[in-house]
Protein backbone atom coordinates (compact mmCIF):
# COMPACT_ATOMS: atom_id res chain seq x y z
CA UNK A 1 0.00 0.00 0.00
CA UNK A 2 1.10 3.42 -1.14
CA UNK A 3 2.61 5.61 2.06
CA UNK A 4 1.03 8.77 1.76
CA UNK A 5 3.20 10.10 4.72
CA UNK A 6 6.30 9.05 3.34
CA UNK A 7 8.74 11.82 3.75
CA UNK A 8 12.01 11.22 3.37
CA UNK A 9 14.80 13.99 4.60
CA UNK A 10 15.86 16.63 1.76
CA UNK A 11 13.81 17.53 -1.27
CA UNK A 12 12.36 14.78 -4.04
CA UNK A 13 14.60 15.51 -6.97
CA UNK A 14 12.14 15.95 -9.55
CA UNK A 15 14.38 15.39 -12.66
CA UNK A 16 11.35 14.26 -15.04
CA UNK A 17 11.01 17.01 -18.11
CA UNK A 18 7.95 18.53 -16.98
CA UNK A 19 6.18 19.36 -14.83
CA UNK A 20 9.67 20.48 -13.50
CA UNK A 21 10.57 21.91 -10.22
CA UNK A 22 8.29 24.94 -8.80
CA UNK A 23 10.82 27.97 -7.14
CA UNK A 24 9.78 29.08 -3.80
CA UNK A 25 9.57 32.44 -4.97
CA UNK A 26 6.40 31.47 -7.43
CA UNK A 27 5.41 29.07 -4.72
CA UNK A 28 5.29 32.21 -2.39
CA UNK A 29 2.93 34.14 -4.91
CA UNK A 30 0.56 31.20 -5.92
CA UNK A 31 -0.31 31.50 -2.10
CA UNK A 32 -1.42 35.21 -1.71
CA UNK A 33 -4.88 35.22 -0.91
CA UNK A 34 -7.63 35.15 -3.70
CA UNK A 35 -8.77 38.44 -5.36
CA UNK A 36 -12.53 38.93 -7.20
CA UNK A 37 -11.79 38.50 -10.63
CA UNK A 38 -13.94 41.33 -11.75
CA UNK A 39 -12.35 43.82 -9.35
CA UNK A 40 -9.41 46.19 -10.21
CA UNK A 41 -6.73 44.84 -8.85
CA UNK A 42 -7.64 41.65 -11.51
CA UNK A 43 -7.92 43.43 -14.33
CA UNK A 44 -4.25 44.67 -14.07
CA UNK A 45 -2.51 41.54 -13.17
CA UNK A 46 -4.37 40.14 -16.45
CA UNK A 47 -2.76 43.06 -18.31
CA UNK A 48 0.74 42.10 -16.69
CA UNK A 49 0.49 38.72 -17.88
CA UNK A 50 -1.32 38.78 -21.09
CA UNK A 51 1.69 41.38 -22.36
CA UNK A 52 4.26 39.66 -20.41
CA UNK A 53 3.23 36.39 -21.99
CA UNK A 54 3.68 37.80 -25.82
CA UNK A 55 7.67 38.69 -25.11
CA UNK A 56 8.06 34.53 -24.27
CA UNK A 57 6.45 33.81 -27.24
CA UNK A 58 7.54 36.22 -29.54
CA UNK A 59 4.43 37.64 -30.74
CA UNK A 60 2.32 40.81 -31.01
CA UNK A 61 -0.84 39.09 -31.96
CA UNK A 62 -3.03 38.07 -28.90
CA UNK A 63 -2.39 34.92 -26.72
CA UNK A 64 -5.44 33.16 -24.96
CA UNK A 65 -4.30 31.62 -21.63
CA UNK A 66 -6.85 28.62 -20.40
CA UNK A 67 -7.15 27.75 -17.05
CA UNK A 68 -6.69 24.08 -18.37
CA UNK A 69 -3.80 21.64 -19.34
CA UNK A 70 -1.47 21.60 -23.22
CA UNK A 71 -4.11 18.51 -24.08
CA UNK A 72 -6.94 21.36 -23.76
CA UNK A 73 -4.84 24.29 -25.42
CA UNK A 74 -4.13 21.60 -28.17
CA UNK A 75 -8.30 20.95 -28.71
CA UNK A 76 -8.61 24.81 -28.51
CA UNK A 77 -6.11 24.88 -31.20
CA UNK A 78 -7.85 22.70 -33.66
CA UNK A 79 -11.37 23.10 -32.37
CA UNK A 80 -10.98 27.09 -33.38
CA UNK A 81 -9.45 26.71 -36.92
CA UNK A 82 -10.94 23.80 -38.32
CA UNK A 83 -13.93 21.95 -39.57
CA UNK A 84 -15.76 18.32 -39.52
CA UNK A 85 -14.03 16.10 -41.85
CA UNK A 86 -10.72 18.78 -42.32
CA UNK A 87 -7.55 17.02 -43.23
CA UNK A 88 -4.76 17.91 -41.46
CA UNK A 89 -0.74 16.89 -42.40
CA UNK A 90 0.92 16.08 -38.60
CA UNK A 91 4.35 14.55 -38.73
CA UNK A 92 5.57 11.47 -36.20
CA UNK A 93 7.97 12.52 -33.68
CA UNK A 94 7.03 10.73 -30.59
CA UNK A 95 4.52 9.89 -28.35
CA UNK A 96 3.15 13.38 -28.16
CA UNK A 97 2.46 13.60 -31.82
CA UNK A 98 0.56 10.73 -31.76
CA UNK A 99 -1.36 11.53 -29.05
CA UNK A 100 -2.75 14.99 -30.61
CA UNK A 101 -2.91 12.70 -33.90
CA UNK A 102 -4.85 10.78 -31.76
CA UNK A 103 -7.15 13.66 -30.90
CA UNK A 104 -7.73 14.96 -33.95
CA UNK A 105 -9.38 11.93 -34.83
CA UNK A 106 -11.74 12.13 -31.75
CA UNK A 107 -12.61 15.45 -33.00
CA UNK A 108 -13.43 14.56 -36.77
CA UNK A 109 -10.45 15.52 -38.34
CA UNK A 110 -8.88 13.33 -40.78
CA UNK A 111 -5.12 13.31 -39.83
CA UNK A 112 -2.47 12.55 -42.11
CA UNK A 113 0.58 10.96 -40.23
CA UNK A 114 4.13 11.32 -42.05
CA UNK A 115 7.24 10.16 -40.60
CA UNK A 116 10.49 8.23 -40.54
CA UNK A 117 9.53 4.10 -40.17
CA UNK A 118 9.65 2.38 -37.05
CA UNK A 119 11.41 3.39 -33.74
CA UNK A 120 14.02 5.40 -35.38
CA UNK A 121 11.43 7.98 -36.81
CA UNK A 122 11.04 8.63 -33.11
CA UNK A 123 15.14 9.38 -32.76
CA UNK A 124 14.88 12.42 -35.52
CA UNK A 125 13.30 15.75 -35.94
CA UNK A 126 10.33 16.85 -38.39
CA UNK A 127 11.45 16.16 -42.06
CA UNK A 128 10.46 19.50 -43.42
CA UNK A 129 11.22 18.34 -47.13
CA UNK A 130 9.03 14.98 -46.17
CA UNK A 131 6.27 17.97 -45.53
CA UNK A 132 6.89 20.22 -48.87
CA UNK A 133 6.84 16.61 -50.98
CA UNK A 134 3.11 16.23 -49.95
CA UNK A 135 1.97 19.85 -49.44
CA UNK A 136 2.99 19.74 -53.46
CA UNK A 137 0.88 16.54 -54.20
CA UNK A 138 -2.12 18.47 -52.83
CA UNK A 139 -2.98 20.31 -55.71
CA UNK A 140 -6.62 20.96 -54.21
CA UNK A 141 -5.61 22.15 -50.95
CA UNK A 142 -7.36 19.58 -49.73
CA UNK A 143 -4.72 19.93 -46.48
CA UNK A 144 -6.14 22.87 -43.97
CA UNK A 145 -3.16 22.66 -41.50
CA UNK A 146 -0.01 20.80 -40.78
CA UNK A 147 0.69 20.35 -37.21
CA UNK A 148 4.02 19.49 -36.22
CA UNK A 149 5.41 19.01 -32.37
CA UNK A 150 8.55 22.02 -31.67
CA UNK A 151 10.17 20.04 -28.76
CA UNK A 152 9.29 16.11 -28.60
CA UNK A 153 8.96 15.55 -24.91
CA UNK A 154 9.27 11.44 -25.27
CA UNK A 155 12.36 11.87 -26.97
CA UNK A 156 14.53 14.47 -26.69
CA UNK A 157 14.18 16.21 -30.19
CA UNK A 158 13.84 19.80 -30.95
CA UNK A 159 12.73 20.36 -34.44
CA UNK A 160 12.95 23.35 -36.77
CA UNK A 161 10.25 24.90 -36.99
CA UNK A 162 11.27 27.78 -39.61
CA UNK A 163 11.92 25.41 -41.89
CA UNK A 164 8.55 24.10 -41.53
CA UNK A 165 7.25 27.35 -42.50
CA UNK A 166 9.98 27.27 -45.59
CA UNK A 167 8.31 24.39 -46.74
CA UNK A 168 4.89 25.35 -46.76
CA UNK A 169 6.02 28.36 -48.34
CA UNK A 170 7.94 26.54 -51.21
CA UNK A 171 4.66 24.75 -52.08
CA UNK A 172 2.50 27.17 -52.12
CA UNK A 173 0.08 25.93 -49.95
CA UNK A 174 -2.37 27.59 -47.89
CA UNK A 175 -2.14 25.16 -45.15
CA UNK A 176 -2.17 26.98 -41.58
CA UNK A 177 0.83 26.16 -39.23
CA UNK A 178 0.36 24.58 -35.50
CA UNK A 179 2.87 23.84 -33.24
CA UNK A 180 3.02 22.31 -29.59
CA UNK A 181 6.21 23.94 -27.79
CA UNK A 182 4.92 22.89 -24.68
CA UNK A 183 7.73 21.94 -23.34
CA UNK A 184 9.71 24.04 -25.17
CA UNK A 185 8.62 27.24 -24.02
CA UNK A 186 10.97 29.79 -21.62
CA UNK A 187 13.92 26.95 -22.78
CA UNK A 188 14.59 26.45 -26.40
CA UNK A 189 14.26 29.91 -28.52
CA UNK A 190 10.70 29.86 -29.91
CA UNK A 191 9.70 33.02 -32.24
CA UNK A 192 5.71 32.73 -33.41
CA UNK A 193 5.65 35.45 -35.53
CA UNK A 194 8.99 35.48 -37.07
CA UNK A 195 8.46 31.72 -37.82
CA UNK A 196 5.15 32.27 -39.46
CA UNK A 197 3.60 30.60 -37.08
CA UNK A 198 -0.40 30.29 -36.71
CA UNK A 199 -1.38 28.89 -33.57
CA UNK A 200 1.12 27.90 -30.82
CA UNK A 201 0.39 25.46 -28.34
CA UNK A 202 1.85 25.42 -24.69
CA UNK A 203 1.70 24.93 -20.97
CA UNK A 204 2.33 26.43 -17.65
CA UNK A 205 4.54 23.19 -16.02
CA UNK A 206 7.40 23.07 -18.20
CA UNK A 207 9.95 26.04 -18.82
CA UNK A 208 7.40 28.41 -17.28
CA UNK A 209 8.43 26.84 -13.84
CA UNK A 210 4.37 26.69 -12.64
CA UNK A 211 2.16 23.96 -11.45
CA UNK A 212 -0.12 22.44 -14.00
CA UNK A 213 -3.01 24.17 -14.49
CA UNK A 214 -2.20 27.19 -17.40
CA UNK A 215 -2.74 26.72 -21.14
CA UNK A 216 -1.80 28.72 -24.13
CA UNK A 217 -2.54 29.46 -27.59
CA UNK A 218 -0.91 32.10 -29.39
CA UNK A 219 -2.60 33.49 -32.88
CA UNK A 220 -1.85 34.85 -35.64
CA UNK A 221 -4.22 37.11 -37.80
CA UNK A 222 -5.09 34.48 -40.25
CA UNK A 223 -5.62 31.56 -37.55
CA UNK A 224 -8.08 33.99 -36.15
CA UNK A 225 -9.94 34.77 -39.66
CA UNK A 226 -9.62 30.90 -39.99
CA UNK A 227 -12.09 30.47 -36.60
CA UNK A 228 -14.91 32.59 -38.33
CA UNK A 229 -15.26 30.09 -40.54
CA UNK A 230 -14.35 26.56 -38.63
CA UNK A 231 -17.14 24.50 -37.50
CA UNK A 232 -16.32 22.19 -35.01
CA UNK A 233 -17.77 22.90 -32.16
CA UNK A 234 -16.48 24.97 -29.54
CA UNK A 235 -17.47 27.03 -26.63
CA UNK A 236 -15.03 27.06 -23.38
CA UNK A 237 -12.52 26.81 -26.00
CA UNK A 238 -13.59 29.84 -28.42
CA UNK A 239 -11.16 32.38 -28.98
CA UNK A 240 -13.46 35.58 -29.84
CA UNK A 241 -15.11 35.80 -26.50
CA UNK A 242 -11.69 35.40 -24.59
CA UNK A 243 -9.51 37.96 -26.92
CA UNK A 244 -12.79 40.62 -26.27
CA UNK A 245 -12.59 40.48 -22.48
CA UNK A 246 -9.04 40.26 -22.22
CA UNK A 247 -8.63 44.18 -23.67
CA UNK A 248 -9.46 45.01 -20.33
CA UNK A 249 -7.95 42.06 -18.53
CA UNK A 250 -10.41 39.83 -17.73
CA UNK A 251 -11.99 36.37 -18.59
CA UNK A 252 -15.35 35.37 -19.74
CA UNK A 253 -14.97 32.60 -17.40
CA UNK A 254 -13.42 32.38 -13.49
CA UNK A 255 -9.84 32.17 -14.17
CA UNK A 256 -7.08 30.76 -12.45
CA UNK A 257 -6.23 33.60 -10.33
CA UNK A 258 -3.41 32.11 -7.79
CA UNK A 259 -2.00 30.41 -11.10
CA UNK A 260 -2.23 33.76 -12.66
CA UNK A 261 -0.13 35.12 -9.71
CA UNK A 262 2.54 32.53 -10.71
CA UNK A 263 2.64 33.31 -13.76
CA UNK A 264 3.05 37.48 -13.24
CA UNK A 265 6.26 35.98 -11.15
CA UNK A 266 7.30 33.44 -13.61
CA UNK A 267 7.38 35.94 -15.86
CA UNK A 268 9.49 38.52 -13.89
CA UNK A 269 12.26 35.80 -13.45
CA UNK A 270 12.65 34.89 -16.67
CA UNK A 271 12.80 38.31 -17.84
CA UNK A 272 15.17 39.78 -15.34
CA UNK A 273 17.57 36.12 -15.89
CA UNK A 274 16.95 37.64 -19.68
CA UNK A 275 15.54 35.36 -22.08
CA UNK A 276 18.74 35.26 -24.07
CA UNK A 277 20.44 33.90 -21.33
CA UNK A 278 18.02 31.28 -20.11
CA UNK A 279 18.28 29.88 -23.45
CA UNK A 280 22.01 29.60 -22.97
CA UNK A 281 21.53 28.20 -19.42
CA UNK A 282 19.59 25.58 -20.58
CA UNK A 283 21.77 24.88 -23.73
CA UNK A 284 25.04 24.11 -21.71
CA UNK A 285 23.38 22.35 -18.93
CA UNK A 286 22.12 19.65 -21.75
CA UNK A 287 25.39 19.76 -23.24
CA UNK A 288 26.79 18.49 -20.01
CA UNK A 289 24.35 16.00 -19.53
CA UNK A 290 24.68 14.55 -22.75
CA UNK A 291 28.67 14.39 -22.05
CA UNK A 292 28.14 12.10 -19.02
CA UNK A 293 25.46 9.81 -21.16
CA UNK A 294 28.23 9.55 -23.53
CA UNK A 295 30.75 8.77 -20.83
CA UNK A 296 28.94 6.26 -19.49
CA UNK A 297 29.12 4.34 -22.83
CA UNK A 298 25.16 4.85 -23.71
CA UNK A 299 23.27 5.96 -26.71
CA UNK A 300 21.38 9.02 -26.86
CA UNK A 301 17.79 8.67 -27.82
CA UNK A 302 17.73 11.85 -30.19
CA UNK A 303 20.22 10.53 -33.44
CA UNK A 304 20.34 13.77 -34.91
CA UNK A 305 23.33 16.15 -32.92
CA UNK A 306 21.48 19.53 -35.28
CA UNK A 307 18.46 18.83 -33.31
CA UNK A 308 19.35 17.86 -29.51
CA UNK A 309 16.54 18.96 -26.96
CA UNK A 310 17.99 21.52 -24.26
CA UNK A 311 15.22 20.71 -21.94
CA UNK A 312 15.50 17.18 -21.79
CA UNK A 313 17.88 13.93 -22.73
CA UNK A 314 17.04 10.61 -23.27
CA UNK A 315 19.02 7.71 -22.44
CA UNK A 316 19.01 4.43 -24.29
CA UNK A 317 19.49 1.11 -22.05
CA UNK A 318 21.46 -1.59 -23.15
CA UNK A 319 19.69 -4.59 -24.60
CA UNK A 320 18.29 -6.45 -21.94
CA UNK A 321 18.18 -3.62 -19.75
CA UNK A 322 14.43 -2.37 -18.62
CA UNK A 323 14.72 1.18 -18.29
CA UNK A 324 11.91 1.50 -15.68
CA UNK A 325 13.77 -1.04 -13.38
CA UNK A 326 16.80 1.53 -13.45
CA UNK A 327 14.39 4.34 -12.87
CA UNK A 328 12.37 2.56 -10.06
CA UNK A 329 16.36 1.84 -8.27
CA UNK A 330 16.93 5.70 -8.47
CA UNK A 331 13.50 6.51 -7.00
CA UNK A 332 13.67 3.96 -3.98
CA UNK A 333 17.36 4.44 -3.31
CA UNK A 334 18.14 8.13 -4.02
CA UNK A 335 14.45 10.26 -3.48
CA UNK A 336 14.57 10.89 -7.57
CA UNK A 337 11.97 11.02 -10.40
CA UNK A 338 13.24 10.46 -13.52
CA UNK A 339 11.25 10.48 -16.93
CA UNK A 340 9.75 6.82 -18.27
CA UNK A 341 10.27 5.99 -21.73
CA UNK A 342 6.74 6.09 -23.14
CA UNK A 343 5.09 4.53 -26.48
CA UNK A 344 7.25 2.76 -29.08
CA UNK A 345 10.25 3.05 -26.58
CA UNK A 346 8.52 1.80 -22.82
CA UNK A 347 10.91 0.47 -21.21
CA UNK A 348 14.27 1.03 -23.19
CA UNK A 349 15.03 4.57 -22.07
CA UNK A 350 14.91 7.13 -19.49
CA UNK A 351 14.39 10.96 -19.91
CA UNK A 352 16.68 13.44 -17.70
CA UNK A 353 14.79 16.73 -16.91
CA UNK A 354 17.29 19.73 -16.70
CA UNK A 355 14.71 22.82 -17.67
CA UNK A 356 13.08 25.28 -15.90
CA UNK A 357 14.62 26.01 -12.45
CA UNK A 358 17.54 24.26 -12.75
CA UNK A 359 21.28 24.74 -12.70
CA UNK A 360 24.87 23.41 -12.07
CA UNK A 361 24.44 21.89 -9.23
CA UNK A 362 21.05 20.73 -9.91
CA UNK A 363 22.19 19.11 -12.57
CA UNK A 364 25.35 17.41 -11.25
CA UNK A 365 23.10 16.07 -8.31
CA UNK A 366 20.89 14.21 -11.05
CA UNK A 367 23.89 13.00 -12.54
CA UNK A 368 25.12 11.54 -9.81
CA UNK A 369 21.87 9.79 -8.94
CA UNK A 370 21.74 8.32 -12.13
CA UNK A 371 25.47 7.31 -12.10
CA UNK A 372 24.73 4.99 -8.96
CA UNK A 373 21.37 3.99 -9.77
CA UNK A 374 22.97 2.33 -13.26
CA UNK A 375 25.54 0.77 -11.08
CA UNK A 376 23.31 -0.72 -8.81
CA UNK A 377 21.19 -1.82 -11.61
CA UNK A 378 24.21 -3.63 -12.90
CA UNK A 379 24.33 -1.47 -16.12
CA UNK A 380 27.46 -1.50 -17.43
CA UNK A 381 29.43 2.25 -17.49
CA UNK A 382 32.14 2.76 -19.34
CA UNK A 383 33.37 5.72 -17.23
CA UNK A 384 32.29 8.68 -15.07
CA UNK A 385 29.50 10.11 -16.18
CA UNK A 386 29.47 12.47 -13.64
CA UNK A 387 33.36 13.83 -13.88
CA UNK A 388 32.71 14.03 -17.84
CA UNK A 389 29.70 16.54 -16.68
CA UNK A 390 31.56 18.28 -14.35
CA UNK A 391 34.78 18.80 -16.46
CA UNK A 392 32.33 20.64 -19.45
CA UNK A 393 30.86 22.64 -16.77
CA UNK A 394 34.16 23.65 -15.32
CA UNK A 395 35.46 24.93 -18.21
CA UNK A 396 32.45 26.88 -19.28
CA UNK A 397 31.88 28.95 -16.47
CA UNK A 398 28.90 31.38 -16.22
CA UNK A 399 28.89 34.74 -14.12
CA UNK A 400 26.31 33.81 -11.52
CA UNK A 401 24.23 37.19 -12.66
CA UNK A 402 23.62 34.97 -15.55
CA UNK A 403 22.23 32.13 -14.30
CA UNK A 404 18.80 31.37 -13.19
CA UNK A 405 17.03 33.84 -10.84
CA UNK A 406 16.61 32.43 -7.28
Amino acid sequence: MLNLNFHPAGRHFLQIPGPSPVPDRILRAISYPTIDHRGPEFGALGLKVLDGIKTIFKTEHPVVIYPASGTGAWEAALSNTLSPGDTVLMFETGHFATLWKKMAENLGIRPEFLGLPGVEGWRHGVQADMIEARLRADAAHAIKAVCVVHNETSTGVTSDIAAVRRAIDAAGHPALLLVDTISGLASADYCHDEWGVDVTVSGSQKGLMLPPGISFNAVSPRAIEASRSARLPRSFWGWNEIIEMNRTGYWPYTPSTNLLYGLSEALDMILEEGLDNVFARHQRLAEACRRAVRAWGLEIQCADPSVYSPVLTGVMMPDGVDADVVRRHIYERFNMSLGAGLGKVKGRMFRIGHLGDCNDLTLMATLAGCEMGLKISGVPVAASGTVAAMEYLAAHTVPLSLQAAA
